[in-house]
C-alpha cells in the first residue's frame, strides 16, 4: 500500500555537503545500489563502466543549456533580472520572443520596457502564473550573440554563489548539442569524452532523447498529498535512429540504463506498455512518483535530489522508498557530496 504523503520523503542533510563546484568530468564517486537493495558499494565514476554488459544500451539527454540568465535595471535604475525559459515565435517585425521568469515582478509590468543587458525588452503579456511574454527590440539571431555575451549560466537556487567562466563548460555535458535548457540534466557530467570512448568499446549502445530542462525541475511541490501536484511542461524528441537503437537493445534482452531523472522521463512517457518506443516530440508532464509501474528503463544513474521534490519521488518509485531514504544515509554518512554538482547514485 503506498502512502503519498509528501512528509515522508524529507531527509536532514548538512548544509556543507551541497556541491557548490564538481569534482569534474569522471571525478565525483557514485553509489552503486543494487536494484533489490540487497547492497551498495561507493565507486569512483569510471568504475560504473565495469558494470555495464555488451548489448546494454545507456540513454542520454543530449540538451545543452543556454546562459539564459539576464541581468538589466529599470527606468528608474532598479536592479532586475530574467531568466529565459522559452523561445517563442518572433513577432510580426522579426524581434525576438520569450517566456521568462523575472524579479521583482512589479519592476515587469504588463506593457512596460526593462532594459536588459544593454537591450529593451517590452512586457507583452502576464501568464496566470506569473511568467513573463518578452518582446526584445532585437532579433532572434541578435539575442542569440547577446547572451554568449552577457547571459550568465543558469545554476540551481541552492548552489549560493554567482556563476563565473569555468561554469559555462562544467554545468555542461559531454552529450550536450540541442540548445534549449536552463538546467543541466546532471546525471550525465559525471561521463568524461575517456569513459565514453570505453563505453562503446565494450559494445554499450549510446542512445540519445532531447529534454530540455526547464526551471520546474526545481519547482518545490506544495501539497502533502504530491498526486495534487501539477509539473511544469517540457518539451522533448526522440528521433526514428534513437528509437531504433533502444528497440534493438529490448529485442536483444539488453538492458536499458537512463542517465538521469529527465531521460528517464523521455522513456516513460512515450513506452508502450510492452516497453516498445516509437519516434516522436511533444510536451511531457510526466509525473512519476510510488507506485508507477515503469514500463522499459531497467537502470538509472541520477545524483542526489533535494528533500521532498518531485525527482526523489521518480527515484523512489524506481528503488522503492526505503531503499532510497536508505542509500540517501548511507551517502551523507560518507560526506558524499550532494545535489547538481555532486556525486551520484546507479540503480543496477
Amino acid at each position: 500500500m503506498n502512502s503519498y504523503q509528501l512528509s515522508e520523503f524529507d531527509f536532514e542533510f548538512p548544509p556543507q555537503l551541497i556541491a557548490l563546484r564538481t569534482a569534474g568530468k569522471g571525478k565525483t564517486r557514485i553509489l552503486h545500489c543494487s536494484k533489490s537493495g540487497s547492497h551498495t558499494s561507493i565507486l569512483k565514476a569510471p568504475q560504473i563502466l565495469d558494470l555495464l554488459k555488451k548489448g546494454d544500451c545507456i540513454v542520454v539527454n543530449n540538451t545543452k543549456v543556454f546562459p539564459a540568465r539576464l541581468f538589466g535595471k529599470t527606468p528608474f535604475g532598479g536592479q532586475v533580472e530574467a531568466l529565459l525559459v522559452q523561445a517563442l515565435n518572433p513577432s510580426k517585425n522579426g524581434k525576438a520572443r520569450f517566456e521568462a521568469l523575472v524579479k521583482p515582478g512589479r519592476a515587469f509590468s504588463l506593457n512596460k520596457s526593462v532594459f536588459l543587458a544593454g537591450v529593451f525588452a517590452e512586457v507583452e503579456n502576464i501568464l496566470e502564473d506569473g511568467t513573463r511574454i518578452l518582446r526584445f527590440e532585437i532579433t532572434p539571431q541578435e539575442l542569440e550573440k547577446l547572451l554568449e555575451k552577457e547571459g550568465h549560466i543558469p545554476l540551481p537556487p541552492y548552489i549560493q554563489r554567482p556563476d563565473d567562466q569555468s561554469d559555462k563548460e562544467a554545468y555542461q555535458s559531454i552529450f550536450a548539442k540541442q540548445t534549449g535548457a536552463v538546467a543541466a540534466p546532471t546525471a550525465s557530467l559525471h561521463f568524461s569524452q575517456e569513459m565514453l570512448n570505453q563505453i562503446k568499446e565494450k559494445g554499450v549502445s549510446i542512445a540519445e532523447v532531447t529534454l530540455h530542462v526547464g526551471p520546474g525541475t526545481f519547482q518545490n511541490i506544495n501539497t502533502e498529498d504530491f498526486r495534487e501536484h501539477q509539473m511544469h511542461g517540457e518539451h522533448y524528441e526522440l528521433t526514428e535512429k534513437n528509437a531504433q537503437i533502444i528497440n534493438e537493445t529490448k529485442e536483444r534482452q539488453g538492458r536499458v540504463i537512463a542517465i538521469g531523472t529527465t531521460s528517464t522521463r523521455v522513456l516513460e512517457t512515450i513506452a508502450s506498455e510492452d516497453g516498445r518506443i516509437q519516434a516522436q516530440k511533444g510536451l511531457t508532464r510526466a509525473f512519476i512518483y510510488p507506485g508507477y509501474r515503469y514500463k522499459i528503463t531497467d537502470g538509472l544513474l541520477t545524483n542526489f535530489h533535494w528533500p521532498k521534490s518531485s525527482l526523489i519521488l521518480l527515484v523512489a518509485a524506481f528503488y522503492g522508498k526505503e531503499n532510497t531514504l536508505a542509500a540517501y544515509q548511507k551517502a551523507i554518512e560518507n560526506q558524499m557530496q550532494l545535489f547538481s554538482y555532486g556525486d551520484g547514485m546507479l540503480i543496477l
